[in-house]
């Protein structure tokens, strides 16, 4: 499946010149048409004896471009000791592989961390090699406790490290997880510590996706109200598939 690129606006002048507006200060990437049509309405009204064409710096007009930019796709994953956890851990493995596989056409990259007993693993740093993806994916440390707020916290540390490395990245945090946290890494209670990040997430304009994984009879609407927090949608997905997880991820990327 050929997926787009998202698009963003950029203040560099490299991207494709979509529209105009008033300059006010900035005196860079002057859209030279925009100006002129900003200024014909009021060449009546000034002297033009010694110039063919008179323009004032308001009617000065700096162009606004586009760029199709990079997703960064983090996937966090809960791989604490359930009945599920094989089944979450072969889904979103094969939800990365398809992803990488279609990445060459763009310049996306994927990630991957897994919290499980009292600490979060980046498994697998961004990148949009699957050879190296192949290799960090092969054996993946399930079992223990849920460090919900670790896996959080670091999520929010990758995405912020790429930002400053690549300005123009778009980041999207899929986060597969029932929302029951038990392990702090504060003093905070495991869920409050965990709604403070999300907070963070939510401040940061972090893209996000939860995958609920909590069934449906246990559900107690905990993964829900971490998303709300994080201001993304929360999806259940009762039967967990590859194709199902990457079909989610792309339509995210392409709305």
């Amino acid at each position: 499946m050929g997926g787009r690129r998202s698009r963003t606006h950029t203040d560099r002048k490299h991207g494709r010149y979509i529209q105009a507006r008033p300059a006010g200060d900035r005196m860079d990437d002057i859209a030279f048409d925009a100006t002129l049509r900003a200024a014909a309405p009021y060449q009546n009204q000034r002297d033009t004896s010694k110039m063919a064409y008179a323009i004032q710096k308001q009617d000065l007009q700096r162009k606004v471009r586009v760029r199709k930019s990079a997703n960064l796709i983090l996937f966090v994953v809960d791989a604490s000791w359930s009945m599920a956890v094989s089944e979450r851990m072969n889904a979103t493995k094969g939800a990365i592989m398809s992803l990488l596989t279609d990445a060459y056409q763009r310049r996306d990259r994927v990630g991957l961390i897994v919290f499980q007993k009292d600490r979060a693993h980046l498994v697998l740093p961004p990148t949009n090699s699957v050879t190296l993806a192949k290799k960090a994916l092969a054996d993946i440390p399930v079992g223990g406790k849920t460090p919900l707020s670790a896996g959080l916290w670091m999520a929010y540390q990758v995405f912020h490290k790429e930002k400053l490395a690549h300005p123009d990245v778009m980041p999207l945090m899929i986060l597969l997880t029932d929302g029951a946290g038990n392990v702090s890494m504060s003093e905070l209670p495991p869920q409050e510590e965990a709604h403070r990040i999300a907070d963070l997430i939510e401040d940061d304009a972090i893209r996000n996706v939860t995958i609920n994984m909590e069934h449906a009879a246990f559900d107690q609407g905990l993964a829900c109200q971490l998303a709300q927090r994080m201001g993304g949608p929360c999806l259940t997905l009762s039967e967990l598939k590859a194709a199902a997880l990457y079909e989610t991820v792309r339509n995210e990327l392409d709305q």
